[in-house]
């Protein structure tokens, strides 16, 4: 095995679970610990450098997080990351004095951005600092994009998106031009800007083409469209039937509006099984405590319709079948066809890019999908100056991924506007500090709490059903905040062992309650797993490997298992373990020059 010290950061990066699954990398752990202070304000501004928007990702986020909590390694329920967040957001104080100063003159290159979604307004956020003429367009009325057209109100007020949204806008520089939407990609080249943003989002959900979708047109509505239409107030009622076609979040957010809007029998209706619903868990749990059933394995045949008005959708059961590689193939049940009356159908089967405004003879390659050709790391199109991010970039994700996009792209227009190589990347800011104090004494809390993860507390159901822009989530108060705190583990607390000051003594050995650490004879990984003191089973968790002792062992430590309770570094009576705090920042636009200049 290669000696671990030296394969750099990305190893203890690696062991920040959390932060590592995080697309925009922010540092979990650290702002976990300024929460359970009272340090609200502090614990936001790391969120806001990393990821933007804490109030509406703590509402909103998909949680790529939570999946790769540790904590969900010993117990079944991950630390609750996202709402942790929103705990910062709303207990901070004021922020104004905190935020980057507008520049004070311009450095003479223009930038546009096409939509004003989280990649966009990321994209503006990075680089209004450094004196970017940015202009923003996009065709509706209010800034935002998906966050604020497609996110529910009863999920995320209104105030919050204008309170996130205006400290980006607050930078200085932006020409915000709304209701402008761009019809011509080849028009806006034409325009002289240096460099071009397209963060317009998946803007086209998806329909069916099956017969009577003409014929009843007029109570079938495109999920992603109607949620709009109600988040704009054009919409406030729907039939008192309603069948929701699809399985993912945004089939959710409609059969939950629907209850709100008058929906009093309202059901999903999807081709796949329960658990293979693309929603997220607590999504479908959040449908399912505001009584709304899921009826699962059935696909839609046909619209039924009678004088031209919808009567119901006509349905083919199937079931699920697997081939010798696992594969899910869906095969008739041979049970008669099911036949379900409505008023009004929504359906939210997908979403999918749409670019009839990019015209296809200006030099920007496409895939045979129809998506552009977007390098993966940098962000840029095959035409130079062309940068894409958020949905429009790789489809349908999440907020958290635009974010992530929208700064790679900052970095490469701002060094792309400076006559820089884009692809060579600025490094992150990386600290690895003791956090030694005395021999049995640390500078963090590692007396972790044994609670269950506590539960978000929400509006009463009869209340919160009677208006659609009533948050049904109340927030963890500070109280909840702090006893949910403690259950992190301080993942970024990690052991660091030093092989020269290691007398082979075992006893990190014989104190450590999870056998995590070995003596051993060195060896191939694979062979090596297969003689430490616990079962190490999990292969994407890299092993912590010394150099040679003195009696020709090395010290291997699974990182699968390790608590970081810090009882080896305690207890080794000559030092050769050490908890260290791993801090990793990430590198954006306004760091990237500096490290050039």
């Amino acid at each position: 095995m290669q000696r671990t010290s030296s394969w750099g950061p990305d190893y203890f990066h690696k062991v920040v679970d959390c932060q590592w699954a995080c697309p925009a990398h922010t540092p979990v752990p650290e702002y976990i610990r300024l929460i359970a202070e009272g340090r609200y304000t502090d614990a936001y501004m790391v969120n806001w450098k990393s990821n933007v928007f804490p109030g509406i990702l703590g509402r909103t986020c998909d949680r790529p997080c939570e999946p790769a909590c540790r904590r969900g390694r010993v117990e079944d329920e991950p630390v609750a990351i996202c709402r942790l967040k929103r705990v910062a957001a709303d207990n901070k104080a004021g922020i104004a004095d905190l935020l980057p100063r507008p520049a004070a003159q311009s450095n003479g290159k223009r930038v546009a951005l096409v939509g004003c979604g989280p990649a966009s307004l990321t994209v503006a956020r990075d680089l209004a600092p450094l004196g970017y003429e940015i202009t923003i367009y996009d065709g509706e009325s209010k800034t935002g994009g998906m966050i604020r057209s497609q996110i529910p109100r009863f999920r995320l007020p209104e105030e919050v998106i204008d309170e996130e949204v205006g400290y980006i806008t607050a930078l200085g520089g932006m020409d915000i031009r709304l209701g402008s939407r761009i019809d011509s990609l080849k028009a806006l080249l034409g325009e002289g800007y240096d460099a071009i943003f397209v963060g317009s989002g998946a803007p086209r959900g998806r329909d069916l083409d099956i017969p009577g979708r003409t014929e009843a047109a007029g109570n079938i509505h495109i999920g992603i469209d109607w949620l709009s239409s109600v988040s704009f107030g054009h919409i406030d009622k729907i039939g008192r039937r309603v069948i929701v076609l699809g399985g993912g979040n945004t089939a959710m957010d409609c059969c939950r509006t629907s209850r709100r809007l008058g929906g009093e029998d309202v059901k999903v209706i999807v081709r796949s099984g329960y658990e293979e619903m693309k929603a997220s868990p607590w999504e479908k749990e959040d449908a399912i405590h505001e009584d709304i059933p899921f009826i699962n394995f059935r696909v839609p045949k046909a619209f039924t319709h009678q004088d031209g008005k919808l009567t119901g959708v006509l349905f083919e059961v199937v079931r699920a079948e697997f081939d010798e590689k696992g594969r899910r193939k869906l095969v008739p049940s041979g049970e008669p066809d099911e036949h379900y009356e409505c008023d009004d159908v929504l359906v939210a089967v997908g979403q999918e890019n749409s670019f009839p405004w990019i015209e296809r003879d200006i030099g920007l390659e496409f895939d045979d999908w129809g998506m552009p050709q977007v390098n993966p790391i940098t962000m840029q199109a095959s035409i130079p100056g062309v940068f894409f991010g958020g949905d429009a970039a790789f489809g349908p994700k999440n907020i958290i991924w635009a974010v992530a996009h929208g700064h790679d792209a900052a970095v490469s227009i701002d060094k792309f506007c400076r006559g820089d190589d884009v692809s060579l990347r600025p490094a992150p800011d990386v600290t690895l500090i003791s956090q030694k104090m005395g021999i049995h004494e640390w500078s963090y809390d590692n007396d972790v709490s044994n609670d269950l993860r506590y539960r978000v507390p929400l509006r009463d159901k009869a209340v919160a059903l009677k208006d659609v822009r009533l948050e049904v989530e109340l927030g963890f108060d500070r109280e909840l905040g702090f006893k949910e705190a403690q259950r992190c583990l301080n993942c970024d607390v990690e052991t660091v062992f030093t092989d020269s000051l290691c007398i082979e003594c075992d006893a990190c050995v014989d104190i450590c309650p999870v056998d995590c650490i070995t003596f051993t004879e060195d060896g191939e990984e694979g062979e090596l797993r297969t003689r430490l003191k616990a079962p190490s089973v999990n292969l994407d968790q890299d092993l912590y490997v010394s150099g040679a002792l003195p009696t020709g062992r090395v010290m291997v430590k699974d990182e699968d298992v390790c608590l970081h309770c810090g009882l080896c570094a305690e207890r080794c009576p000559t030092g050769a373990w050490d908890m260290q705090k791993f801090l990793l920042e990430m590198t954006h636009a306004e760091g990237a020059a500096c490290q050039s200049k």
